[in-house]
This record gives C-alpha cells, sequence and structure tokens, in this order.
C-alpha cells in the first residue's frame, strides 16, 4: 500500500479495507468522477453521473456500494450492477474481486455465453454484490434461481444505452423485480434528453454529477475525418496502419459481416487480427479481449459491443471504418484511445454517402473534426471532402428551406463540401 492512496481515498469516506482494495488496484489520487460521485452514494443519495470513457466510473459506483452493503446478512444479493456486455461485466467484476478480497466480501457474474450451472451454484452460496447482463439474469429469474428482494443499490452502468429502447424492457423487468425502497445510480460517458422521463420515475430526488457534458470528447484523443470512397477503405486502413507504425489499433465496423470482411483483409496483409462481434462465441471473444490486451494482436476488429466501458490501455488509435449513425456512439467509440491522459488518435473514414451522419457527429460534439490525407495514398475520384470553413452549429430551417434547392456544392444535411476528382 502507497502512502498516497490511503490518504486520497479515505479522505472521501471509505473505509480501511476498501482503501486497501484501492491500493491493491494500483490507484493512487481519485478521478474527478470519484471524488464526487463516493462521498455523495456513501450518504445514501440517489446519483446520475456523467463522464467521460477512461475516467474511473467503474471504481466510482463500486467502491462506495460495497462498503453500504458491508454489514448486510443473507444470501443476497444486497446490490446489482447491471451493464449491456458481457466484456464490460467481466471487467466490472475483476474489479470487484480485487476489492472484495480485501472486504471479506463475496460477488458473483451473471451472463449470457456462459455455463448455467457455476452461475446458479455462485448464486446459491450467498453473493453481496451481484453484476449481470440483463438477458442472463432474466433468464435466472424466470427459473426462481435469484431473488433481487433484497437489493439495496442498484446501479445501471452504461445508463444510456441500458434505458434505450433495445434495453429498456429488461431493465425494466429487472427494475421491478428490486424493491422499490433502495439507492440507484446511473452512470455512463452521457446522458442524453431523451431517457429524461425514464430517469425520473426510477430515481428519488437524485443528485447529478456531471464531469463531462453530452458530446464532449476527451482533450487527449486527437480525431479526425479522412475521406474516401466506400472501395478503397480497407487499402487507406492498411495503409495507415503500416503508415504510422501503430502497435495496437482499434477498429469499428457498423455490421458483424463487415468486421469479418476487414479481419480477413487485414490478415491477408500479414496482421495479426482479433475480431468482435455478437456472433462470436464467448470463449473466443474473451480470448481475442486478453491477446489485444497482452500486446498480442495488432488490430482488433469489433462492432459496438466494444465502444461502452471497454478498458484497454495503450490504445494507438481508433479507426471508424464506417461512420456510426448515433453521434453518442462515436463519442463511445473514440474513448476507447486516450485514456487515463494517455494521447490518443482516433480517424473517421467518411464516404460520400456518410456526410450526413458525420455532420450530426460534428453539431453533437459541437466540433468540427479536422479533414487529413494520408501522405502517399493515391484517392479515387469521387470522393467528398467536406469543406474547412463548415460550422459545427445547425442551421435553423426555414419553412421554404425543403422546397428550394440546395444549389451546386451544398451537403446532404446543408454544409459545404467540395467534390475532388
Amino acid at each position: 500500500m502507497t502512502d498516497v492512496a490511503p490518504h486520497a481515498f479515505a479522505a472521501l469516506g471509505l473505509s480501511d479495507p476498501i482503501v486497501e482494495g484501492v491500493a491493491a488496484l494500483g490507484f493512487k489520487d481519485p478521478t474527478p468522477v470519484q471524488a464526487e460521485s463516493i462521498p455523495l452514494v456513501l450518504a445514501g443519495h440517489d446519483v446520475i453521473a456523467s463522464a467521460q470513457t477512461g475516467t474511473g466510473k467503474t471504481c466510482a459506483f463500486v467502491l462506495p456500494l460495497l462498503q453500504r452493503i458491508a454489514n448486510l446478512k443473507g444470501k443476497g444479493p444486497h446490490a446489482l450492477v447491471v451493464t449491456p456486455t458481457r466484456e464490460l461485466a467481466q471487467q466490472i467484476d475483476d474489479v470487484c474481486k480485487v476489492v472484495c478480497k480485501k472486504t471479506h466480501q463475496k460477488v458473483a457474474i451473471v451472463m449470457g455465453g456462459a455455463k448455467f450451472k457455476p452461475q446458479i451454484d455462485a448464486l446459491a452460496r450467498g453473493v453481496d454484490l451481484l453484476v449481470a447482463t440483463p438477458g442472463r439474469l432474466i433468464d435466472l429469474m424466470q427459473r426462481k434461481q435469484v431473488n433481487l428482494a433484497g437489493v439495496r443499490v442498484l446501479v445501471l452502468d452504461e445508463a444510456d444505452r441500458m434505458l434505450d429502447m433495445g434495453f429498456w424492457p429488461s431493465v425494466r423487468q429487472i427494475v421491478r423485480a428490486c424493491p422499490k425502497k433502495r439507492q440507484t445510480l446511473l452512470f455512463s460517458a452521457t446522458i442524453p434528453p431523451s431517457i429524461k422521463p425514464t430517469v425520473d420515475a426510477m430515481l428519488d430526488d437524485p443528485v447529478q454529477v456531471e464531469i463531462s457534458t453530452i458530446g464532449e470528447t476527451a482533450e487527449t484523443v486527437e480525431e479526425a475525418l479522412m475521406p474516401v470512397v466506400p472501395g478503397q477503405k480497407t487499402a487507406l486502413l492498411e495503409a495507415l496502419i503500416a503508415d504510422k507504425g501503430y502497435e495496437r489499433v482499434l477498429v469499428f465496423c457498423r455490421t458483424k459481416s463487415r468486421v469479418d470482411q476487414v479481419a480477413d483483409a487485414l490478415r491477408k496483409r500479414g496482421l495479426t487480427v482479433g475480431v468482435m462481434h455478437a456472433d462470436r462465441p464467448q470463449k473466443a471473444r474473451e480470448r481475442a479481449l486478453e491477446r489485444f490486451r497482452d500486446g498480442k494482436l495488432a488490430v482488433l476488429v469489433a462492432t459496438d459491443v466494444m465502444s461502452r466501458g471497454i478498458d484497454v490501455s495503450g490504445i494507438d488509435a481508433v479507426v471508424n471504418y464506417d461512420v456510426p449513425l448515433d453521434p453518442e456512439d462515436y463519442v463511445h467509440r473514440i474513448g476507447r484511445t486516450g485514456r487515463a491522459g494517455a494521447p490518443g488518435h482516433a480517424f473517421t473514414f467518411v464516404g460520400p454517402d456518410e456526410i450526413g451522419p458525420m455532420r450530426e457527429i460534428e453539431y453533437f460534439t459541437k466540433t468540427v473534426i479536422p479533414v487529413v490525407d494520408l501522405e502517399g495514398f493515391t484517392y479515387s475520384s469521387g470522393r467528398i471532402v467536406p469543406s474547412a470553413t463548415r460550422s459545427a452549429v445547425k442551421a435553423k430551417r426555414t419553412m421554404f428551406s425543403g422546397s428550394r434547392s440546395r444549389g451546386r456544392g451544398r451537403g446532404p444535411m446543408g454544409g459545404r463540401y467540395g467534390r475532388h476528382t
């Protein structure tokens, strides 16, 4: 245990065993989201916390909730953390296990892609803190293998995703199985206004911790747009990796089939490549992530299953092979690099049909992302290069704007562009 860690985290009100757990994790000073959130959670408040990726949100809720349930008796679970992906659940579980060795509490994880019996056995032995993905947790609830009546603290990690239409029916079922009198914590990089009605119904007079505003990206990430025709995207990716000499690159594609195609192409160029998407077996996903963490893979190609919360240090660059359709996904994706204050790079390949989604990202982040060409790469004609004079503020439309011609040289979202031939 270092001298710095105990004093810094103990000053937030954490107990000696929790502080010992912090030291075992190797942390010294609390991050801003930890410094603001931990005392509020310890005081029993419902909390809505938004902070940029890579700023320590996991410990911001894990540390105080373990202290909150330290003296509770019974089979449990006394606290429940629900998160959207298996990889993120595993990461949270790993952090909890380190701290629980010091606090002598029991943590268990239930997630899809793994065998039921070990998870059922762990629940039967009793558990203080349960980390879960929604689908598997509901399966176990329906099998009467888990009872959430004793939950005193409920955490929704990546809350914006958990409360959107895709996950909300499952999450609502889980929330209804928990006691009404409980502490509820929502953590995410972004808390959009669209989920406010749901949040208001779930939480009791919550305190908001806002370390980053909606759409804000990390200052340590250098962003760039790379206009290209779709047929050249793979060649540009190969050239970019070779030119920059990056050792660890995370590539995001919109679909599972595209992930497989891009990975195959990169392998043919002699690169060590891993694949992450929902159709891959859980063991294969875990193996790919572990090899990427250990530096045994130069490139990991993934869908947005990798965009949220996954903590892999030393990612040199994120490449958006496809422009994400949801601007919030862009923020989460590029947050995989430039973590914990380290410099990072984010490149977004923009095809002519992706100018609209790209402009929505700039409106959302309130940033004009600079256009960069790769020196020595021969671009095909037909690509569309956004104008350097475009604005990051969406122009207000008049009642006539839909019927008037946009005019020559005006893009799909009303932003000026130039066509390079």
